[in-house]
């Protein structure tokens, strides 16, 4: 909640089209260590490698160029996180460099494309 009202966006849930069971959540973030507004999404394990995260990171996509009017939009990734690499490139996005979100956390990938 803290997220909308400071910067007007944070996370949606996703679920399932005729469900109500959440799958996971998908949206936007302004972290402070990043350059920019970032896409993020969780899924639940039984939602996980069923198109989920693509469908929904689009639409946020989408979201944040056509409404929002973000010219660059970046996503962080676990170095060993394959599977939500490929997402991101499916999206569109490529891998820029590593990055830390603060000083005692381990580096992760940071992905970006021009909207």
């Amino acid at each position: 909640m803290e997220s909308y009202r400071r910067e007007g966006f944070g996370f949606w849930l996703v679920e399932p089209k005729g469900s109500t069971a959440p799958a996971g959540i998908c949206g936007l973030v302004k972290r402070d260590a990043l350059p920019g507004v970032d896409v993020g999404y969780a899924f639940l394990p039984p939602f996980r490698s069923r198109g989920y995260a693509s469908e929904s990171a689009s639409a946020v996509m989408r979201y944040a160029r056509e409404t929002l009017g973000l010219p660059r939009l970046y996503a962080i990734v676990n170095p060993g996180n394959a599977v939500s690499v490929r997402v991101l490139e499916k999206l569109g996005m490529s891998f820029e460099r590593t990055v830390r979100l603060s000083g005692g956390e381990p580096e992760v990938k940071l992905f970006a494309a021009d909207l």
